[in-house]
Protein backbone atom coordinates (compact mmCIF):
# COMPACT_ATOMS: atom_id res chain seq x y z
CA UNK A 1 0.00 0.00 0.00
CA UNK A 2 2.66 2.68 0.73
CA UNK A 3 5.03 1.76 -2.47
CA UNK A 4 1.36 2.49 -4.33
CA UNK A 5 1.15 6.26 -2.78
CA UNK A 6 4.26 6.52 -3.26
CA UNK A 7 4.01 5.63 -7.36
CA UNK A 8 0.79 8.08 -7.10
CA UNK A 9 2.88 10.98 -6.32
CA UNK A 10 5.39 10.38 -8.25
CA UNK A 11 4.58 9.00 -11.66
CA UNK A 12 8.17 8.87 -12.81
CA UNK A 13 8.87 6.23 -9.98
CA UNK A 14 8.14 3.28 -12.19
CA UNK A 15 11.05 4.68 -15.36
CA UNK A 16 13.64 5.42 -12.50
CA UNK A 17 14.11 1.43 -12.15
CA UNK A 18 17.03 0.57 -14.85
CA UNK A 19 14.99 -2.33 -16.34
CA UNK A 20 12.09 -0.19 -16.89
CA UNK A 21 14.04 3.36 -18.35
CA UNK A 22 15.87 0.62 -20.37
CA UNK A 23 12.45 0.41 -22.69
CA UNK A 24 12.11 4.30 -23.21
CA UNK A 25 15.73 4.10 -24.33
CA UNK A 26 14.91 1.20 -27.04
CA UNK A 27 12.07 3.22 -27.79
CA UNK A 28 13.46 5.72 -30.60
CA UNK A 29 15.05 2.41 -32.08
CA UNK A 30 11.82 0.55 -31.72
CA UNK A 31 9.54 2.73 -33.58
CA UNK A 32 12.22 3.57 -36.59
CA UNK A 33 12.25 -0.51 -37.16
CA UNK A 34 8.25 -0.77 -37.01
CA UNK A 35 8.16 2.26 -38.91
CA UNK A 36 10.83 1.33 -42.11
CA UNK A 37 10.90 -2.56 -41.29
CA UNK A 38 7.63 -3.94 -40.27
CA UNK A 39 5.07 -1.50 -41.70
CA UNK A 40 6.70 -2.20 -45.26
CA UNK A 41 6.98 -5.83 -44.41
CA UNK A 42 3.27 -6.05 -44.22
CA UNK A 43 2.51 -3.26 -46.97
CA UNK A 44 4.12 -5.85 -49.47
CA UNK A 45 2.04 -8.77 -48.42
CA UNK A 46 -0.99 -6.94 -49.12
CA UNK A 47 0.41 -5.57 -52.50
CA UNK A 48 1.38 -9.20 -53.13
CA UNK A 49 -2.58 -10.48 -53.15
CA UNK A 50 -3.31 -7.74 -55.60
CA UNK A 51 -2.27 -7.08 -59.56
CA UNK A 52 -1.33 -3.45 -58.63
CA UNK A 53 1.22 -1.72 -60.96
CA UNK A 54 3.27 1.01 -60.16
CA UNK A 55 0.75 3.66 -61.04
CA UNK A 56 -1.76 2.55 -58.91
CA UNK A 57 -4.44 1.82 -62.38
CA UNK A 58 -4.92 -1.67 -61.01
CA UNK A 59 -6.10 -2.66 -57.45
CA UNK A 60 -7.92 -6.07 -57.73
CA UNK A 61 -7.39 -8.41 -55.26
CA UNK A 62 -6.07 -12.01 -57.09
CA UNK A 63 -5.42 -13.67 -53.67
CA UNK A 64 -2.28 -16.26 -53.91
CA UNK A 65 -2.10 -16.38 -58.17
CA UNK A 66 1.33 -14.05 -57.97
CA UNK A 67 2.56 -17.03 -55.48
CA UNK A 68 1.62 -19.19 -57.59
CA UNK A 69 2.89 -17.47 -60.52
CA UNK A 70 6.26 -17.56 -58.61
CA UNK A 71 6.56 -21.82 -58.80
CA UNK A 72 6.06 -21.38 -62.67
CA UNK A 73 8.09 -18.64 -63.79
CA UNK A 74 11.71 -20.34 -64.65
CA UNK A 75 13.23 -16.68 -64.68
CA UNK A 76 12.34 -16.17 -61.14
CA UNK A 77 13.80 -19.59 -60.26
CA UNK A 78 17.34 -19.21 -61.86
CA UNK A 79 17.17 -16.06 -60.29
CA UNK A 80 16.82 -17.44 -57.07
CA UNK A 81 19.54 -19.77 -58.09
CA UNK A 82 21.74 -17.07 -59.26
CA UNK A 83 21.24 -15.92 -55.56
CA UNK A 84 21.76 -18.85 -53.71
CA UNK A 85 25.36 -19.39 -55.79
CA UNK A 86 26.68 -16.04 -55.20
CA UNK A 87 26.01 -16.74 -51.29
CA UNK A 88 27.58 -19.83 -51.69
CA UNK A 89 30.91 -18.71 -53.21
CA UNK A 90 30.90 -15.06 -51.56
CA UNK A 91 30.00 -15.83 -47.98
CA UNK A 92 32.79 -18.63 -47.13
CA UNK A 93 35.32 -16.12 -49.75
CA UNK A 94 35.08 -13.06 -47.57
CA UNK A 95 35.09 -15.11 -43.95
CA UNK A 96 38.29 -16.39 -44.96
CA UNK A 97 39.93 -13.68 -46.49
CA UNK A 98 38.26 -11.57 -43.35
CA UNK A 99 39.96 -14.11 -41.00
CA UNK A 100 43.08 -14.50 -42.70
CA UNK A 101 43.80 -10.57 -42.24
CA UNK A 102 42.39 -10.37 -38.94
CA UNK A 103 44.87 -12.82 -37.51
CA UNK A 104 48.11 -11.54 -39.52
CA UNK A 105 47.25 -7.64 -38.26
CA UNK A 106 46.03 -8.84 -34.90
CA UNK A 107 49.73 -7.17 -33.33
CA UNK A 108 49.53 -3.52 -33.03
CA UNK A 109 52.43 -1.49 -34.55
CA UNK A 110 52.56 1.20 -37.39
CA UNK A 111 52.71 -0.87 -40.30
CA UNK A 112 49.69 -3.33 -39.22
CA UNK A 113 47.56 0.01 -38.90
CA UNK A 114 48.52 1.26 -41.91
CA UNK A 115 47.35 -2.12 -43.53
CA UNK A 116 43.95 -2.12 -41.83
CA UNK A 117 42.74 1.10 -43.08
CA UNK A 118 44.38 0.60 -46.74
CA UNK A 119 42.11 -2.85 -46.50
CA UNK A 120 39.21 -0.66 -44.79
CA UNK A 121 39.16 2.11 -47.90
CA UNK A 122 36.80 -0.16 -49.90
CA UNK A 123 34.50 -0.31 -47.51
CA UNK A 124 33.85 3.31 -47.03
CA UNK A 125 33.26 3.66 -50.87
CA UNK A 126 30.28 3.46 -53.10
CA UNK A 127 29.81 -0.39 -54.46
CA UNK A 128 28.00 1.25 -57.62
CA UNK A 129 31.30 3.42 -58.14
CA UNK A 130 33.43 0.51 -57.40
CA UNK A 131 31.54 -1.83 -60.35
CA UNK A 132 31.89 0.97 -62.54
CA UNK A 133 35.88 0.55 -61.95
CA UNK A 134 35.96 -3.06 -62.22
CA UNK A 135 34.16 -2.92 -65.04
CA UNK A 136 36.23 -0.65 -66.47
CA UNK A 137 39.40 -2.62 -65.50
CA UNK A 138 38.56 -6.25 -66.60
CA UNK A 139 36.85 -4.83 -70.10
CA UNK A 140 38.50 -6.84 -72.97
CA UNK A 141 38.97 -3.73 -75.16
CA UNK A 142 40.49 -1.06 -72.56
CA UNK A 143 40.65 -2.65 -69.34
CA UNK A 144 44.27 -2.70 -67.91
CA UNK A 145 43.69 -6.55 -66.26
CA UNK A 146 43.55 -8.35 -69.99
CA UNK A 147 46.09 -6.04 -71.31
CA UNK A 148 48.55 -7.82 -68.89
CA UNK A 149 47.29 -10.82 -70.07
CA UNK A 150 47.91 -10.13 -73.71
CA UNK A 151 51.52 -8.76 -72.94
CA UNK A 152 51.99 -12.20 -71.15
CA UNK A 153 50.88 -14.15 -74.30
CA UNK A 154 47.77 -15.28 -72.48
CA UNK A 155 44.11 -14.48 -73.63
CA UNK A 156 42.66 -11.96 -71.70
CA UNK A 157 39.46 -13.61 -69.81
CA UNK A 158 36.01 -12.04 -70.86
CA UNK A 159 35.55 -11.64 -67.04
CA UNK A 160 31.91 -10.06 -67.11
CA UNK A 161 30.89 -11.39 -70.76
CA UNK A 162 31.45 -14.92 -70.03
CA UNK A 163 28.82 -16.55 -68.66
CA UNK A 164 31.02 -19.03 -66.38
CA UNK A 165 33.24 -16.77 -65.09
CA UNK A 166 30.73 -13.53 -64.46
CA UNK A 167 29.21 -14.51 -61.09
CA UNK A 168 32.60 -15.46 -60.21
CA UNK A 169 34.17 -12.07 -60.75
CA UNK A 170 31.07 -10.35 -59.15
CA UNK A 171 31.86 -12.45 -56.01
CA UNK A 172 36.08 -11.55 -56.02
CA UNK A 173 34.49 -7.99 -56.43
CA UNK A 174 32.25 -7.86 -53.99
CA UNK A 175 34.42 -9.72 -51.31
CA UNK A 176 37.36 -6.94 -52.30
CA UNK A 177 34.91 -4.17 -51.52
CA UNK A 178 33.37 -6.04 -48.10
CA UNK A 179 36.14 -8.11 -46.50
CA UNK A 180 37.48 -4.91 -44.75
CA UNK A 181 34.32 -5.38 -42.03
CA UNK A 182 34.67 -8.72 -41.23
CA UNK A 183 38.41 -8.42 -40.72
CA UNK A 184 37.95 -5.30 -38.09
CA UNK A 185 35.06 -7.23 -36.54
CA UNK A 186 37.20 -10.42 -35.87
CA UNK A 187 40.52 -8.61 -35.10
CA UNK A 188 38.81 -6.88 -32.25
CA UNK A 189 37.71 -10.40 -31.13
CA UNK A 190 40.99 -11.91 -31.50
CA UNK A 191 42.49 -8.69 -29.62
CA UNK A 192 40.38 -9.35 -26.78
CA UNK A 193 41.46 -12.74 -25.81
CA UNK A 194 43.52 -13.38 -22.57
CA UNK A 195 47.68 -13.52 -23.45
CA UNK A 196 47.80 -15.87 -20.66
CA UNK A 197 46.17 -18.69 -22.99
CA UNK A 198 48.79 -18.15 -25.67
CA UNK A 199 51.38 -18.07 -22.51
CA UNK A 200 50.06 -21.18 -21.45
CA UNK A 201 49.79 -23.01 -25.25
CA UNK A 202 53.37 -21.52 -25.85
CA UNK A 203 54.71 -23.64 -22.33
CA UNK A 204 53.10 -26.74 -23.18
CA UNK A 205 55.09 -26.43 -26.82
CA UNK A 206 52.36 -25.74 -29.14
CA UNK A 207 52.25 -24.61 -32.87
CA UNK A 208 50.92 -21.79 -34.13
CA UNK A 209 48.19 -23.92 -36.23
CA UNK A 210 47.42 -25.63 -32.76
CA UNK A 211 47.00 -22.08 -30.61
CA UNK A 212 44.95 -20.99 -34.02
CA UNK A 213 42.48 -23.64 -34.38
CA UNK A 214 42.63 -24.45 -30.01
CA UNK A 215 42.30 -21.16 -28.88
CA UNK A 216 42.58 -18.09 -31.11
CA UNK A 217 38.87 -20.02 -33.54
CA UNK A 218 36.91 -20.77 -30.29
CA UNK A 219 37.41 -17.78 -28.62
CA UNK A 220 36.02 -15.41 -31.21
CA UNK A 221 32.97 -17.91 -32.11
CA UNK A 222 30.21 -15.28 -31.02
CA UNK A 223 31.95 -12.83 -33.84
CA UNK A 224 32.69 -15.04 -36.54
CA UNK A 225 28.67 -16.35 -36.12
CA UNK A 226 28.25 -12.70 -36.57
CA UNK A 227 29.94 -12.08 -39.53
CA UNK A 228 28.71 -14.94 -41.11
CA UNK A 229 25.07 -14.44 -40.39
CA UNK A 230 25.45 -10.66 -41.42
CA UNK A 231 27.22 -12.16 -45.01
CA UNK A 232 24.52 -14.50 -45.41
CA UNK A 233 21.53 -11.99 -45.42
CA UNK A 234 23.66 -9.60 -47.22
CA UNK A 235 24.35 -11.71 -50.34
CA UNK A 236 20.82 -12.83 -50.47
CA UNK A 237 20.19 -9.39 -51.29
CA UNK A 238 22.95 -8.65 -53.63
CA UNK A 239 21.80 -6.37 -56.70
CA UNK A 240 23.70 -2.97 -56.82
CA UNK A 241 26.97 -4.63 -58.22
CA UNK A 242 25.39 -7.00 -60.65
CA UNK A 243 22.78 -4.42 -61.99
CA UNK A 244 25.55 -2.22 -63.01
CA UNK A 245 28.46 -4.28 -63.84
CA UNK A 246 26.85 -6.78 -65.83
CA UNK A 247 23.16 -6.03 -65.99
CA UNK A 248 22.38 -9.65 -65.08
CA UNK A 249 24.13 -10.94 -68.44
CA UNK A 250 25.27 -12.60 -70.47
CA UNK A 251 22.56 -14.76 -70.81
CA UNK A 252 20.88 -13.93 -67.77
CA UNK A 253 23.60 -15.82 -66.07
CA UNK A 254 23.91 -13.08 -63.29
CA UNK A 255 20.56 -11.90 -62.74
CA UNK A 256 19.93 -12.26 -59.18
CA UNK A 257 16.52 -12.40 -56.89
CA UNK A 258 16.23 -8.73 -55.85
CA UNK A 259 17.30 -7.49 -59.55
CA UNK A 260 14.70 -9.95 -61.11
CA UNK A 261 12.31 -8.11 -58.06
CA UNK A 262 13.17 -5.10 -59.50
CA UNK A 263 13.04 -5.71 -63.18
CA UNK A 264 9.48 -6.78 -62.58
CA UNK A 265 8.14 -4.11 -60.46
CA UNK A 266 9.94 -0.88 -61.59
CA UNK A 267 10.16 -1.45 -65.16
CA UNK A 268 7.57 -2.59 -67.73
CA UNK A 269 4.87 -4.31 -67.22
CA UNK A 270 5.05 -2.29 -63.88
CA UNK A 271 4.05 -5.70 -62.10
CA UNK A 272 3.88 -4.44 -58.11
CA UNK A 273 1.64 -7.09 -57.29
CA UNK A 274 4.00 -9.87 -58.38
CA UNK A 275 7.28 -7.98 -57.30
CA UNK A 276 6.15 -7.69 -53.91
CA UNK A 277 5.35 -11.69 -54.21
CA UNK A 278 8.59 -12.64 -55.21
CA UNK A 279 9.63 -10.47 -52.38
CA UNK A 280 7.71 -11.77 -49.73
CA UNK A 281 9.19 -15.27 -51.42
CA UNK A 282 12.85 -14.13 -51.20
CA UNK A 283 12.09 -12.72 -47.14
CA UNK A 284 10.76 -16.20 -46.11
CA UNK A 285 13.74 -17.75 -47.87
CA UNK A 286 16.24 -15.39 -46.14
CA UNK A 287 14.15 -15.98 -42.23
CA UNK A 288 14.69 -19.38 -42.92
CA UNK A 289 18.64 -19.34 -43.62
CA UNK A 290 19.42 -16.64 -41.17
CA UNK A 291 16.71 -18.62 -38.19
CA UNK A 292 18.35 -22.07 -39.11
CA UNK A 293 22.35 -20.22 -39.01
CA UNK A 294 21.51 -18.92 -35.96
CA UNK A 295 20.42 -21.17 -34.42
CA UNK A 296 23.28 -23.72 -35.55
CA UNK A 297 26.27 -20.73 -34.25
CA UNK A 298 23.97 -20.51 -30.99
CA UNK A 299 24.26 -24.25 -30.27
CA UNK A 300 28.03 -24.35 -31.52
CA UNK A 301 28.55 -21.41 -29.17
CA UNK A 302 27.34 -23.31 -26.24
CA UNK A 303 29.36 -26.45 -27.05
CA UNK A 304 32.66 -23.99 -27.05
CA UNK A 305 31.88 -22.93 -23.35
Amino acid sequence: MEAKSINKRNPLAFWNKTNHAAYLFLLPSLLVLFLFTVVPLVGTFIISLTNMNIFFTSKDFVGIENFLRVFKDERAINSLWHTLYFTIMETPLQIIVGLLMAVALSKTNLFNRFCRSVFYIPVICSLTSIAIIFSMLLDPNIGAIPYLFTRLGMEAPQFFRDPTLAMPTVAVMTVWKNFGVTMTILMTAIQGISPSLYESAEMDGASQRQKFFNITLPQIVPSLGFCILTNLVGSMQVFDQVYVSTGGGPQFKTETAVQYIYSRGFTAPYELGYASALSSCLFVIIAIIAISTNLYISRKEKQMR
